[in-house]
C-alpha cells in the first residue's frame, strides 16, 4: 500500500494544485503561501512518510503499558477507508495518509513484537544444567560467548524457559561449531535492564534479539546426551553462514597478531567482541569508532570495487565489451558480493540500510536507469522500519540514518559546485578536491550525529576532523579492498597474501587512533540530550534535510531549541543500582562519588557520562566528604542538600538512628515496617521489585524514578516468578 503511495507523484501534484487553488480562491492568503511551498517541491513530500511511520512506532514504545492487540489493525483499516472515501478532497487525503503511514508503523511494532514474543528469565537461578543447540558464537579477549536456541534448563518447565540464552565460556580453545548440542553447568540470570532511568533499556534490544537470559558457564561445554523435544537443529542457512564466518575468524588469528586480528574479524564479519579494550576506547575517543561497524561506508567500498574490478576486467576483452553489456554484468556481481557481505557481517541496522540503498543503485544501472538519492534513503529507512521497527530505538539506526541523510542533502545542496572544481582543475587540484570532500563528508558526519552521540554516549570527539582525515583515505583506499581480495583469495587457501598488507593498514589506523587519542583534551564527556532535546533536533534536521527551498532553514530553530535543552539538564542528587552493590550521590561540582572504587564498572560508566565525568571516585568510609554533603561511618551514610537529609544505610543497625533524623531512606537491606517517619523509603525489596533508582532533591522534598516504573508492563520486561500473572 505504501509503496503505491509514494510512487503517485502524479496524485500528489494534483492533491496540491488543488490545495492551492481551493485556499487562493477563499482569499486564505496564509494557506495559499504553505500550498505554494508545498506545490513547489511536491516531490520531496513522499519522503515525510518513513517519517511518519516511525512516529508511529516511537508511540507504540513509549506507551506506559501494552497496547489491545486489535488497535493498529483497526486504526490502519478505518485511516484506508477514510483515504479512499476522501480522494475528492485533497487537503484531507493528505493528512490521512499520514496518519494511516503513522498507524502503519504503530502496527509494525505491534506485529514485530508479537513475533519475537519468548519467555523471559526473571530470577537468578543455578548452578543449573544447560542444554541448547549452538546458534552463534563470539570471540572474546578471554573466552567466547554462545547464544544457544532450543534450550532446556533443568528445574524450568518448556512455558517459562526462554527460546535463546547468551552464556559466556571462559575456556577460549574449546572448539563449537554452529548446529552442535552442547550441554554446560551455568549461572544464569535476567538479561540487563537499564541501569538508571531512562537509560537504554538492554533488556528490551535482547528481547528482539530473542535472548531471554544470560549467564556465564562453569568449565567447558560438553556434547549433550539426551534427546528432548526441544532439540530441534538451527536453519541450515544461518549455520552455514555461521560456520563460513567463524571460519573466516580462523584464518585471520592464524595469521594477524591479537589486536590488529580484532580489527580485521570486526571489519570481515562485523564481530567487535575480540577488540582489545583499550583499542575500541582509543577508536572512540578519536571518532572513529564508525570504522569498526559495517555500515556505508564499507557496503559502499566493497561493492564499489568489485564493480570497478569486474566491469575493468571485462573490458580488457574486446570480444566480450563489445558484445555484451558488461556494465550490468558488473552491477550483478557488485550486488551479489554486497549480499554476501551483508550476510557475513551480521545484517546490523547500518548494514542493511547500506545493502537496501545499494541494491537500488545497482539494480537502477541494470535497467538503465538512474536512482534518486534522497529517495534511497527514504526507502531504505521504511523498509527497515517496516520490517525491524524496534532498530529505531538503537544508537545504530540513528546514527547511520541521520548521517546518510546529511550527507545526502549537502551533495544535493553543493554537486554542481564540486562538479566544477573537478572539471576545472588538474591532477593536483583534483587530490586537494578529494581531501576537501573527505573533509567535508566528514565535518558533516560528525555535525549531524553528534546529538545522538551525546543522547547515547554522552561524548564528542573534537579531534574527529583530523583523525577521519587520515583514517577514512586509508580504510577506503587501502585497507577494504584487501578485504575484498582476502575474501577472494580464502576458497584456495591463499588469503594470507591478502590478510598481511591489510594487516599493515590495520596497524596505521590503530597507530593513528592511539596517538591523537593521548592528545590534550581528546576525551570530552557532556551532559546528555534530553529525549525531549532529541526529538526537537530530529525533527530541525529533517526539515533542513528533506525541503529544497529557503524556508528549510525553518529547521535550524528546533535544532538550536533540542542543544539548549542541555543548559537545562537536571541530573539526580543520588543514584542506586538495582542490585544494591552501588551508590552514588552528587559533589558540590556535580560529578558523583561513589560507595565504592571498584565493582559495578558498567553501571558506574554510564552514570559518569550522564554527568558528564570522566574519572570515578569514590566517597569516604569514615569521616566527611563531597565537599561537606556527606557523612559516613561503618553503617551508613547522610547525605545533605537543599535543607534535606538522605540516609543510606548498608546495615539494618543504622535504620533506627537514620529513619529517625532523615527525609528519605535508602536501605540496602528490607525496611519493611521498620521506618516510618521519613517522606520516602527505598529498600532492598524496592530495588529488587523495580531495579535502579534515581533521587531528586530539593528544598520543597524529592522526587524518586525508579527504573521498573518507567518501564511498566511491556513484553520484553522480566518478571520475578513472584510477580508473574498466570
Amino acid at each position: 500500500m505504501m509503496v503505491g503511495m509514494w510512487s503517485k507523484g502524479a496524485s500528489i501534484r494534483r492533491m496540491l494544485s488543488g490545495i492551492r487553488s481551493a485556499t487562493v480562491s477563499a482569499g486564505r492568503e496564509p494557506r495559499a503561501t504553505l500550498t505554494r511551498l508545498l506545490e513547489a517541491e511536491r516531490d520531496r513530500v513522499p519522503l515525510w512518510l518513513p517519517v511518519a511511520i516511525g512516529l508511529g512506532v516511537g508511540l507504540y514504545f513509549q506507551l506506559p503499558s501494552e497496547p489491545p492487540v486489535w488497535i493498529g489493525a483497526m486504526a490502519v483499516a478505518t485511516l484506508a477507508a477514510l483515504a479512499a472515501l476522501g480522494w475528492r478532497r485533497p487537503a484531507l487525503l493528505i493528512v490521512t495518509i499520514a496518519l494511516l503511514a503513522t498507524a502503519i508503523g504503530f502496527t509494525a511494532a505491534q506485529i514485530r513484537t508479537a513475533i519475537v514474543a519468548a519467555p523471559l528469565l526473571g530470577d537468578e537461578i543455578g548452578p543449573v544444567t544447560v542444554v541448547g543447540t549452538v546458534e552463534s558464537i563470539e570471540i572474546l579477549p578471554a573466552g567466547q560467548r554462545v547464544v544457544l536456541a532450543n534450550v532446556t534448563i533443568a528445574g524450568l518447565e518448556s512455558r517459562d524457559t526462554p527460546d535463546r540464552v547468551r552464556i559466556r565460556i571462559a575456556k577460549r580453545d574449546v572448539a563449537l561449531v554452529p548446529g552442535q548440542r552442547i550441554e554446560l553447568i551455568a549461572e544464569l540470570g535476567p538479561t540487563s535492564p537499564p541501569v538508571i532511568p531512562g537509560g537504554f533499556d538492554f533488556q528490551r534490544a535482547a528481547f528482539f534479539r530473542g535472548i531471554g537470559a544470560q549467564g556465564f558457564a562453569y568449565g567447558g561445554p560438553r556434547a549433550a546426551s539426551e534427546s528432548d523435544d526441544r532439540a530441534a537443529p538451527i536453519g541450515w542457512f544461518g549455520s552455514m553462514i555461521e560456520t563460513a564466518r567463524l571460519g573466516v575468524v580462523g584464518r585471520i588469528r592464524s595469521v594477524l597478531p591479537e589486536d590488529t586480528a580484532g580489527i580485521a574479524v570486526a571489519l570481515m564479519t562485523g564481530a567487535q567482541t575480540s577488540i582489545l579494550q583499550a583499542d575500541i576506547n582509543a577508536m572512540r575517543t578519536v571518532g572513529l569508532a564508525h570504522l569498526l561497524s559495517v555500515s556505508g561506508l564499507h557496503i559502499g567500498l566493497v561493492t564499489g570495487f568489485l564493480f570497478l574490478v569486474v566491469r575493468a576486467g571485462l573490458a580488457l576483452v574486446p570480444a566480450v565489451a563489445l558484445r555484451y553489456p558488461i556494465k550490468k554484468w558488473a552491477a550483478v556481481v557488485a550486488l551479489l558480493g554486497a549480499l554476501a557481505y551483508l550476510y557475513l557481517t551480521g545484517e546490523s541496522v547500518p548494514t542493511q540500510r547500506s545493502f537496501l540503498m545499494a541494491a537500488l543503485v545497482l539494480f537502477a544501472v541494470m535497467i538503465d536507469r538512474t536512482a534518486l538519492s534522497m529517495r534511497l534513503i527514504a526507502w531504505a529507512a521504511a523498509v527497515v522500519l517496516l520490517l525491524q521497527p524496534d532498530a529505531m530505538l538503537g544508537p545504530s539506526f540513528q546514527l547511520s540514518f541521520a548521517a546518510v541523510a546529511a550527507l545526502i542533502a549537502s551533495y544535493e545542496a553543493t554537486r554542481q559546485w564540486w562538479a566544477a572544481r573537478r572539471e576545472n582543475s588538474g591532477v593536483l587540484g583534483r587530490g586537494l578536491a578529494y581531501l576537501a570532500a573527505v573533509a567535508a563528508t566528514t565535518l558533516v558526519a560528525e555535525l549531524s550525529t553528534a546529538p545522538y552521540a551525546l543522547y547515547h554516549f554522552n561524548q564528542l570527539a573534537p579531534y574527529g576532523l583530523v583523525a577521519n582525515m587520515l583514517a577514512v583515505p586509508l580504510t577506503a583506499l587501502w585497507i577494504m579492498p584487501w578485504v575484498v581480495v582476502a575474501y577472494l583469495l580464502m576458497p584456495v587457501g591463499l588469503e594470507v597474501l591478502a590478510l598481511v598488507p591489510m594487516g599493515w593498514g590495520i596497524d596505521l589506523l590503530l597507530w593513528t587512533a592511539r596517538q591523537i587519542a593521548q592528545w590534550p583534551g581528546a576525551v570530552n564527556y557532556l551532559p546528555g540530550l534530553s529525549l525531549g532535546g532529541l526529538l526537537a533536533v530530529t525533527f530541525g534536521g529533517l526539515w533542513l534535510a528533506i525541503w529544497r527551498g529557503n524556508w528549510r532553514y525553518i529547521g535550524a530553530g528546533p535544532i538550536a531549541a533540542g542543544f539548549l535543552t542541555m543548559a537545562f539538564a537536571d541530573p539526580p542528587e543520588i543514584v542506586v543500582a538495582g542490585d544494591a552493590k552501588l551508590v552514588a550521590v552528587a559533589a558540590a561540582d556535580g560529578t558523583y562519588l561513589f560507595s565504592n572504587s571498584s565493582g559495578s564498572g558498567f553501571e558506574a560508566e554510564i552514570w559518569m557520562r550522564r554527568a558528564g565525568q570522566e574519572e570515578r571516585r569514590a566517597w569516604p568510609t569514615d569521616g566527611a566528604g563531597a565537599d561537606g554533603r556527606l557523612l559516613c561511618d561503618t553503617l551508613g551514610c547522610l547525605y545533605s542538600f537543599e535543607g534535606r537529609i538522605a540516609a543510606v544505610a548498608w546495615k539494618a543497625e543504622a535504620l533506627a538512628e537514620d529513619c529517625a533524623i532523615a527525609d528519605i531512606v535508602i536501605s540496602l537491606e528490607p525496611a519493611r515496617g521498620r521506618c516510618r517517619g521519613p517522606m520516602f523509603v527505598i529498600d532492598r525489596f524496592d530495588l529488587w521489585r523495580n531495579g535502579g533508582h534515581a533521587v531528586w532533591i530539593d528544598s520543597g522534598g524529592a522526587r524518586i524514578r525508579s527504573v521498573g516504573e518507567q518501564r511498566s508492563d511491556r513484553p520484553w520486561v522480566a518478571r520475578h516468578a513472584s510477580e508473574r500473572r498466570d
